[in-house]
């Protein structure tokens, strides 16, 4: 069964696209839940844990991986360790070529975090995988008593927890066409990632419900629209010609059955046009409208088929990932300026009255590239995580007022996250810094040299080019250093494009054709197969690149027959070699290959 897993891979979700691109030093796309224990927490049970966990969840060992039209995720049987909380919250989880997995379990004192990338899954699928590591966690650590299932004991399989809901509840029918309108944008300094704001409230969960039910309407609405009006609170009056918006994150699992442990959810933007006379209770009025079911639920299901129509679209399928991700960044950018802050709500975590004897309390937040507040309940106790990038908004403050006013009290969490504003090392990031200006300063002294001392030689040029190309040469390893096998082919793709190059314009020798141009194939394609045995790497991981090296080693052959190349022993050893090459992996891996292509080029 697990061998079987292995071979599995699926496509990344409707809802998850735009987080690959997305993704960056501006925002990590993770959030964290917590949960706070009555005890301190055990590392070495939390790891026994961890890993029961996993059997029962494999879909979180999984890696993001590019194909030639579409992300896809792919298992990975790479290690899953519980380490002691050591940096700030919701760093970086996803690096493009770098094989990691896309959650990670830490530990402080008696906090258990998980934080995930979310284009691994959502809110629900993260706390479903969190509250059964608690559940995992307390057995071992109290073998003598009975906890329940955290899913109410319900059957599901690997299949149901990885199903493609967004396709299974595609009818086509498209939403009409509202266009979202600018929103009020917050401004401010830019925080680094490493820096962002973080600020936690305790309310009682029961004066929440109290509060919203007199007036009439839902936690989640009272609390938006507080928030909504804290916001408010900071808009001049020249930046009341636009609407006041919040996205608020649905969870579509309430409206369409699913088992799903993927992303399946959708949005709705709540935009108001304040005035300067405008109350909380008007803001609660027009909330409570938007949040009506039947109106809820005609927006999130046309705009869940309008993503699925984008998706299905035979045109934008063709296109290259490359391309997509472009447009994808642009359309995310674009969305935002509809957006002036995020609201995120995952509701009451509900745990079997066992649990309560040992759990403290749930957290979340997330992070963010402007404004976002998240909120869970457990029991009596209901926390507010507000995570921001923007330097100096009293909006938090305006937010505790409104409910002081409303007779709620607020208890501020002191923050206590080890490595919490501590930023990350620069050194790699340094030193290439220090290597580009010297790369640049002995260009301009080679070229102030030849015009004072040899004016009309243009020697400089020359070594103006071989500069460039080292420079060239080590930024692209910089760059690719996460994947070798990728690094070695843009390395390949340089030393002979640039040797062509410099041939080319010292006058054509034929050189770089007889012989650069085979001899760096051949010990590209070497140090591969080296890279591929020593890394202990999966096929997977290799094949595709080995496929690329193989059909490269065919280039200096066509080359000899069309006359370009005049020595024959480079070129048909070379493009001999990676014949042979070639169809070894087609006679020993054929599966393989055909598995490879398949994930690829999937349109």
């Amino acid at each position: 069964m697990k061998e079987k897993r292995q071979n599995r891979w699926r496509k990344l979700d409707n809802a998850a696209q735009a987080f690959p691109a997305a993704t960056g030093k501006k925002d990590s796309r993770v959030f964290r839940f917590y949960c706070v224990l009555k005890e301190k927490v055990d590392a070495d049970r939390l790891q026994g844990a961890l890993d029961l966990t996993l059997e029962k969840y494999p879909l979180f060992r999984s890696v993001l991986r590019k194909g030639l039209f579409w992300f896809y995720m792919e298992p990975r049987a790479l290690p899953a360790l519980v380490k002691p909380e050591d940096r700030p919250p919701c760093g970086r989880i996803y690096v493009p070529d770098q094989k990691k997995l896309l959650f990670e379990v830490s530990y402080y004192k008696n906090r258990i975090n998980l934080e995930v990338f979310h284009g691994l899954t959502d809110g629900t699928g993260a706390m479903q995988f969190l509250k059964e590591l608690v559940r995992n966690y307390l057995v071992l650590t109290y073998p003598e008593q009975e906890f329940p299932e955290t899913d109410g004991g319900e059957i599901l399989t690997d299949s149901d927890y990885e199903e493609d809901s967004f396709s299974q509840y595609y009818t086509g029918k498209k939403r009409s066409n509202k266009r979202s309108r600018k929103a009020f944008q917050l401004k401010g300094d830019r925080l680094e990632q490493a820096e962002m704001e973080i600020t936690e409230l305790h309310l009682s969960a029961s004066a929440v419900h109290r509060k919203a039910k007199e007036y009439g309407v839902s936690v989640t609405t009272y609390l938006a629209a507080a928030f909504l009006y804290a916001i408010y609170e900071e808009v001049p009056k020249s930046g009341l010609r636009r609407p006041v918006s919040l996205m608020i994150p649905v969870n579509l699992r309430n409206f369409f059955p699913s088992g799903s442990m993927t992303n399946f959810w959708s949005w709705i933007e709540t935009a108001y046009d304040f005035k300067e006379d405008t109350t909380l209770e008007d803001v609660l009025m027009k909330m409570k409208e938007m949040f009506a079911k039947e109106s809820l639920e005609k927006e999130i299901s046309g705009r869940m088929n309008d993503l699925v129509h984008l998706e299905k679209n035979l045109f934008l399928r063709a296109v290259p990932l490359e391309i997509k991700n472009l447009f994808l960044l642009a359309g995310t950018t674009l969305g935002g300026r509809s957006v002036t802050a995020v609201y995120s709500n995952i509701g009451r975590i509900q745990m079997a009255p066992e649990y309560d004897d040992y759990i403290e309390r749930f957290g979340f937040f997330a992070s963010t590239d402007k404004m976002q507040m998240c909120s869970c309940s457990y029991g009596d106790s209901l926390v507010l995580g507000l995570t921001s990038k923007i330097v100096g908004p009293n909006i938090c403050r305006n937010f505790i007022s409104i409910l002081q006013k409303d007779g709620i009290e607020c208890r501020i969490q002191e923050n206590d996250f080890p490595g919490y504003h501590e930023k990350p090392s620069r050194r790699a990031l340094m030193g290439l810094k220090i290597f580009s200006f010297t790369c640049t300063a002995a260009v301009v002294i080679c070229w102030m040299l030849d015009y004072l001392l040899t004016f009309g030689r243009w020697w400089a040029g020359y070594v103006t080019a071989g500069v460039f190309c080292t420079w060239l040469l080590i930024m692209v390893g910089y760059r690719k250093r996460k994947n070798p096998l990728k690094n070695g082919m843009w390395q390949l793709v340089i030393v002979t494009v640039g040797s062509v190059l410099w041939d080319i314009f010292t006058g054509w020798q034929g050189w770089s054709v007889d012989y650069v141009v085979p001899l760096a194939i051949l010990v590209n394609m070497l140090s591969m197969i080296i890279i591929s045995a020593a890394g202990k790497m999966e096929v997977s991981e290799y094949l595709f690149y080995l496929v690329q090296a193989g059909t490269c080693g065919l280039i200096p052959f066509i080359l000899l027959a069309a006359g370009a190349a005049s020595v024959p022993y480079p070129s048909v050893i070379c493009s001999g070699v990676s014949l042979l090459f070639l169809l070894g992996l087609a006679i020993f891996k054929w599966k393989d290959f055909v598995r490879e292509v398949q994930k690829k080029f999937r349109v």
